[in-house]
């Protein structure tokens, strides 16, 4: 019987790394077929896009994004060790900290905000069967302790837990979810669809930045964790395709089918913004609903699941000497806090969540960029013990890529602007915005700044490390 994970940080053995090309399709399916993909067809239709355009946007955002983390994830083969560790080969053996801060606290994001749908579905649920008021409290309460304690024993369980866990949740999921299509098919209208009119260039823009920074951009960070258990002889590709694959699979299908539901009731639309899950399951019959509710919960946690493990992987590589189990605990416990304040205390879901995936997608895609870049230039693989000592051939800090870093920061952080009103400490976001128009002018919503992040953070390591990577595969 697999046991708890004890590897952390630490270069994973080829005697450890045993793992088939294909066993990436898991970890990545079963993160991405929980039926909150399907609220995203809501949140894209809210950028006054057609249907037609929104399928077009979607499509291609989710097999881009998630092809972006297949590159990244190379650094998990070549590297043996997780993500933000094989980050120091281009920030330095301790400049490689403040990306890692920005890693750590989009993995609490994303997990805290998985947990949150797993508490307020819960909730609307359990009142629909009549078995608490439309806001109980107490039912809000028990249910976030459960779902906080179910992630965290479930991320310190680890890699070879996670892996068995996965193989059985994807086909739960599958089956619950595609029963969910052919119960709710017969609300769709078809008629309604088409009657959204064509949208601008920005403002489909705007969506396409929305579903990047949903999909495989938010994952873009952890990408390497579960991809350092293959073998040294996994063709690059195939790492590349199983995770492209596994990961944008059911996104494509749940997005295009919530794109139909959305379309066709406005009412349901709204209603997403407040509980997505939760709203998805008003349209079901009454038989149906427990099962829908056990199934949504656990594809919900699947992800988070994944997220608090990687986080908790984050957080040692910043320097803190605790096991890889205690790590995951701590940022449990942060995400049960941020689960209780937007659960008990915030007025919507979709507000805080916009406002955390344009602030911190801003410099995730800028670091995204530099590593899809470092991964580029370098013909060898990366020099693992290197990885572990700033008198390496890595050194303590990169300078150059941290002075990108921020530039691309300052630049994509001018470019963009939060929508939720009740988070005024963001509304700094934009100030570069007046260049083009102002915050509500054409491009106010288009959140061009993620993507410009990403290609400049790109193009600007390319230019100046080639020269360096070169010299350190010669060393």
């Amino acid at each position: 019987m697999d046991s708890i994970e004890i590897t952390g940080i630490e270069i994973v053995q080829d005697k450890e790394r045993t793992a088939k090309r294909h066993n990436l399709f898991l970890p990545w399916f079963a993160s991405n077929i929980s039926v909150f993909g399907m609220s995203y067809g809501a949140w894209i239709l809210g950028f006054g896009i057609s249907f037609v355009q929104a399928v077009i946007i979607s499509i291609i955002g989710v097999i881009l994004s998630f092809a972006i983390c297949g590159v990244i994830a190379l650094g998990g083969k070549r590297g043996s060790v997780p993500t933000m560790v094989m980050s120091r080969a281009a920030f330095g053996v301790n400049g490689a900290k403040i990306p890692g801060v920005i890693s750590w606290l989009t993995s609490i994001g994303w997990e805290t905000s998985l947990a949150i749908t797993a508490v307020l579905a819960t909730n609307t649920i359990l009142a629909r069967l009549g078995w608490a008021g439309d806001d109980s409290t107490v039912v809000k309460a028990i249910a976030a302790a459960i779902v906080a304690v179910l992630i965290v024993l479930g991320a310190v369980a680890g890699y070879h837990i996670i892996m068995k866990m996965q193989a059985v949740l994807t086909w739960v999921t599958g089956i619950t979810t595609i029963i969910y299509i052919l119960l709710v098919f017969p609300h769709i209208d078809f008629a309604a669809i088409v009657t959204h009119p064509n949208g601008s260039l920005a403002s489909m823009l705007g969506a396409f930045v929305m579903v990047m920074t949903g999909m495989g951009l938010g994952w873009v960070n952890i990408a390497a964790d579960w991809s350092r258990y293959q073998s040294r002889e996994t063709p690059g590709s195939q790492i590349v395709f199983w995770n492209t694959f596994g990961g944008s699979l059911g996104p494509v299908f749940l997005i295009s089918f919530g794109l139909m539901l959305a379309g066709s009731d406005e009412k349901l639309a709204n209603a997403i913004g407040g509980d997505p899950v939760g709203a998805l399951a008003t349209l079901l019959p009454t038989w149906f609903l427990v099962p829908f509710l056990i199934t949504a919960i656990l594809s919900l946690l699947s992800g988070a699941i994944n997220g608090i493990y990687s986080s908790g992987l984050t957080l040692l590589t910043l320097g803190i000497r605790i096991p890889r189990p205690l790590a995951s605990l701590i940022d449990g416990v942060i995400l049960t806090c941020g689960t209780i304040y937007v659960t008990f205390f915030s007025p919507t879901f979709i507000g805080p969540f916009q406002s955390f995936l344009v602030t911190l997608g801003v410099p995730l895609a800028a670091w995204t960029g530099i590593m899809m870049a470092d991964i580029t230039l370098r013909k060898k693989d990366y020099d693992e013990e290197a990885l572990f000592t700033t008198s390496g051939k890595y050194g303590s800090y990169n300078t150059i890529s941290l002075v990108i870093l921020a530039v691309c920061c300052f630049i994509g952080w001018g470019l963009v602007i939060n929508g939720f009103a009740d988070a005024p400490f963001n509304n700094w976001q934009g100030y570069l915005l007046p260049l083009v128009g102002g915050k509500d002018g054409a491009w106010g919503s288009g959140n061009i700044g993620v993507i410009l992040s990403l290609i400049i953070g790109y193009a600007a390591y390319y230019g100046t490390h080639v020269k360096r990577v070169r010299s350190q595969e010669l060393a």
